[in-house]
């Protein structure tokens, strides 16, 4: 059996596509299940169990022995939250609950980290785990899930194969549930086809002109390759970036979005939201070195390609992955 947590989620539900799409159908999948606008994400997929995640350990304790790997991508996303205590308790404290009982059961383990670590960028986006200590992000949720990078790496006890992936900006379908965390994607298509145009946010740094904020935007189909190839690889242990290595900026974004709906461009600029003008990354770009060191080969997605897929047969389609 393989374990996906988080699995109505975004990035987890794709992942569980493309397990079926490899034949591995005795996936069992774990979940806060009454939030009852993720489950279509899960709907047709190839699932063994459904299991509660205040349930899990307790599971898992009684399973152990048919558990061949687990992906932890299950956590609070919302870069927005500054409860420390909720972030705390599901980001960190169910994580280290995780990686104990992959250590207790040798399981091998991969866990999402995320870019959000990285803070302004001054000290750059490489994955060098002699950086990580001195990282600070910009908000909660970036501090939660460096918090768990800092506390796996000091760990004297580890799963024998474990792998911590820093999520650029996933972008795809299957985020349809995220609401102001989805994509800028999403978001620019529903304006768009609401009334044919989007708004962008201004630059409140000199040296980004508006709509020129850069970021490493990352298809989710190419997140879930590296994932299912991390799977089969099982060596080569610790903490790796995972984006698409090339920045671009919010106006190639929004022209592409239009591009693939066939629509005129038109775009306007509205004020960064007070609440996360103090927190905004203004470049993003991942250094791919590492993973490609350990044989990673696979091309990933251009923005074009990415966002021509997700356009045209998914959101124009109204479909799930």
């Amino acid at each position: 059996m393989i374990v996906v947590t988080g699995a109505a989620g975004f990035i987890a539900s794709c992942l569980v596509t493309r397990l079926n799409a490899a034949n591995f159908n005795d996936v069992v999948v774990v979940d806060n299940f009454s939030v009852a606008k993720k489950m279509a994400n899960l709907e047709g997929k190839k699932i063994k169990e459904y299991v509660d995640r205040n349930d899990f350990f307790d599971w898992l304790e009684k399973n152990y022995e048919e558990v061949e790997f687990i992906f932890h991508l299950g956590a609070r996303t919302d870069t927005t939250e500054m409860n420390r205590e909720v972030l705390d308790l599901l980001n960190l404290d169910y994580s280290k609950k995780v990686w104990n009982a992959c250590c207790e059961y040798q399981i091998p383990l991969v866990y999402a980290s995320s870019a959000a670590t990285y803070g302004s960028g001054t000290l750059g986006y490489d994955d060098d785990e002699n950086m990580i200590p001195l990282l600070q992000p910009l908000n909660p949720y970036g501090d939660s899930k460096n918090d768990f990078d800092k506390w796996a790496l000091e760990q004297t006890a580890k799963p024998f194969f474990w792998t911590g992936l820093k999520f650029f900006n996933v972008y795809g379908p299957n985020e349809y549930h995220k609401g102001r965390m989805a994509s800028v994607i999403l978001h620019a298509y529903n304006a768009i086809e609401e009334n044919g145009s989007f708004t962008l946010f201004k630059s409140h740094n000199p040296d980004y002109k508006d709509g020129e904020q850069m970021r490493d935007f990352v298809y989710v189909k190419d997140v879930v390759e590296v994932l299912f190839w991390l799977m089969n690889h099982r060596k080569n242990s610790g903490i790796y970036n995972l984006g698409s290595g090339q920045a671009r900026t919010f106006l190639d974004l929004t022209f592409n979005t239009f591009t693939a709906m066939g629509k005129d461009i038109n775009v306007d600029f509205r004020d960064t939201p007070e609440d996360i003008r103090d927190k905004y990354q203004y470049y993003t770009q991942a250094n791919m070195d590492k993973l490609r060191s350990i044989g990673y080969d696979k091309s990933f997605h251009t923005l074009e390609e990415g966002i021509q897929d997700y356009v045209q047969n998914y959101l124009m389609t109204n479909s799930y992955y």
